[in-house]
C-alpha cells in the first residue's frame, strides 16, 4: 500500500522503490495469499478501499473484474488479495505518472546498514546491496510465540496455523484442540468444517469469547470523542463514558456496535492520550475483551460455530493451556484454570493466540542487526517499535531516525489499533507525504 500511494503522488519523483518481498506473488502479503474462499474478510467491502479519498474503488474493481457479490459484503480474503495483486502490478509495470519506478526483488532482507546519516545499504539473500535514502520496514505481522517447547517435534502441534502446509495431517476425525477463541481461531473452525471434519474441535480460552458477530445499522452514530472523550487521560473515565453513550443509544434502539464504530476514527487518540500505566491496564484488563467487541466476525462465520456448538463438535473450556507433551499419537495438554488442572488429549493442538508483538524477541536478522545497533527500540508494553509521529524509528535516546521508517502492526505503540485496512492504509497515505516531502527536499 506504501508504493502505490508514492506512485499516486503528485509531485515529480525521480527515483526508485525498491520493494523486497520474498513470497512469489507482491501485494498480498500473508494475510491476503489465503486460498481457501471461506476465509473472510472482516470489514465490510464498501470500507476497505486502498485509497481513503475512493472509498468504491475495492466495489468498482470487484464490478469491473466480473467478481461474484460477497454475501453480506464480507469479501473472501484472496479476492482482496487479487485486488492488491493488481493494484500492485500496475505499479510495476512502469514508471507512474510522477516519474517514480518500483523494483521487486523477490527475495529476503538479512541485513541493513546506516553507512551516513544519508544512506542506507541494505543487504539481500544472495548478497546483493541496495543503497537508499530511505528504509521502511513493512514486516507485517510475525508467526505466534512458542507456546510449547516440548511439543515443537510433534506432528500434533502446529505453532503456526498459517505456515505452509499447516494442519493438513489432521485426519477428518482427529480430535483437534485450539489454543485462543479468537479471530484466527475462527478461520480454523471454518477451514476444518469446510474439509468435512468430523472431529471434536476444542478452543481453550480464558474468558471464553468468541468474536461477536457484525449487526447491520441504517445510520452512523453521532461522534462523541470531542464532547465526552477528548481529555480522559484514564481507562476508567473513557469506560464510563462509553457506558454511558451505549446506555443513551439503547433507549433509542440504536445497537452497541454504532456506538464503537463511531469511535473507530479516535481510537489511536485516546490511547496516545493515556500515560503509559494506564495503557499497560488496558492492557490488563480490558485488551481481551475490546478485541472481541472491536474486531467482529462476519455473520455468516457467527452462524456456522453456532450451528458447529448446537451439534456439540465445537466446544470451548475456559483456563490456561501451562504444558503440551508428546503422548505417542496423542498431545497430553495441562489446562489450568483457577489454580487446578484438567487434561486433554487430542491427536492435534493449533496455536491461535495470534503474531507475535514483542521485538525484543523476534529472531528476524534484519530486525536483531537493526536492534543491535541501537536504530530501533521495542516499546515498554512489547506491542512494537517506538517511533515518532511519522512513523521515523526512535533510538535509544529518542531521536527520530531521518532513514529508518515502519509502518503497519509495529506502530502499534502508537496506535494499538494499527492491523486493520481502514488504518492501515490512512498510514500508508501520510507516510508516503512525508516521504515525497523528504525526497523532493533532498533533490
Amino acid at each position: 500500500m506504501l508504493a502505490i500511494q508514492l506512485a499516486h503522488l503528485r509531485q515529480p519523483l525521480n527515483g526508485t522503490v525498491h520493494v523486497v518481498e520474498p513470497r512469489p506473488v507482491l501485494g498480498p502479503g500473508l494475510a491476503y495469499l489465503d486460498r481457501r474462499p471461506e476465509h473472510l474478510l472482516n470489514v465490510r467491502a464498501p470500507n476497505i478501499s486502498a485509497f481513503p479519498d475512493q472509498p468504491n474503488h475495492f466495489v468498482d474493481w470487484l464490478h469491473a473484474t466480473g467478481r461474484p457479490v460477497c454475501e453480506n459484503n464480507f469479501c473472501p480474503r484472496q479476492t482482496y488479495g487479487r485486488y492488491l495483486q493488481d493494484l500492485t502490478a500496475s505499479i510495476l509495470a512502469g514508471p507512474a505518472a510522477n516519474g517514480l519506478r518500483v523494483e521487486w526483488h523477490q527475495q529476503a532482507a538479512v541485513g541493513v546498514e546506516a553507512s551516513s546519516q544519508q544512506k542506507a545499504t541494505v543487504r539481500l539473500a544472495d548478497g546483493t546491496e541496495i543503497q537508499s535514502d530511505m528504509v521502511v520496514l513493512a514486516l507485517g505481522n510475525y508467526p505466534p510465540p512458542l507456546v510449547a517447547r516440548n511439543g515443537l517435534s510433534h506432528p500434533g502441534f502446529h505453532n503456526n496455523p498459517w505456515a505452509e502446509g499447516a494442519l493438513r495431517n489432521i485426519e477428518l476425525d482427529d480430535e483437534v484442540l485450539l489454543i485462543g477463541s479468537g479471530l484466527t481461531a475462527v478461520d480454523v473452525v471454518l477451514g476444518l468444517r469446510a474439509d468435512g471434519h468430523r472431529g471434536l474441535i476444542t478452543a481453550v480460552s480464558r474468558n471464553k469469547w468468541w468474536p461477536v458477530s457484525h449487526q447491520w445499522y441504517d445510520a452512523p452514530y453521532p461522534s462523541f470523542y470531542e464532547a465526552k472523550l477528548r481529555g480522559l487521560h484514564t481507562v476508567g473515565e473513557v469506560v464510563a463514558a462509553v457506558r454511558q453513550q451505549v446506555r443513551q443509544a439503547a433507549e433509542q434502539d440504536i445497537p452497541w456496535r454504532a456506538v464503537f464504530d463511531s469511535m473507530r476514527p479516535h481510537l489511536g487518540v485516546i490511547w496516545a492520550a493515556w500515560p503509559l500505566v494506564e495503557q499497560a491496564r488496558f492492557i490488563r484488563h480490558l485488551a481481551s475483551l475490546w478485541s472481541v467487541l472491536r474486531h467482529r466476525s462476519p455473520p455468516q462465520n457467527d452462524a456456522a460455530l453456532h450451528e458447529l456448538m448446537a451439534t456439540g463438535q465445537l466446544q470451548m473450556r475456559s483456563g490456561r493451556v501451562r504444558g503440551i507433551e508428546p503422548a505417542g499419537d496423542m498431545l497430553r495438554v495441562e489446562i489450568e484454570r483457577q489454580g487446578t488442572s484438567t487434561y486433554l488429549t487430542p491427536q492435534h493442538v493449533i496455536n491461535c493466540t495470534g503474531p507475535l508483538l514483542d521485538y525484543t524477541r523476534i529472531p528476524d536478522p534484519l530486525v536483531v542487526q537493526l536492534r543491535s545497533a541501537g536504530h530501533l527500540q521495542p516499546d515498554p508494553l512489547r506491542l512494537g517499535i517506538l517511533t515518532d509521529e511519522h512513523g521515523a524509528l526512535l533510538n535509544a535516546v529518542g531521536e527520530a531516525s531521518p532513514l529508518f521508517f515502519t509502518l503497519g502492526p509495529s506502530r502499534r505503540p502508537a496506535y494499538f489499533e494499527s492491523t486493520a485496512v481502514p488504518e492501515l492504509r490512512q498510514q500508508a497515505v501520510a507516510l508516503a507525504q512525508e516521504l515525497g516531502c523528504r525526497w523532493a527536499a533532498s533533490q
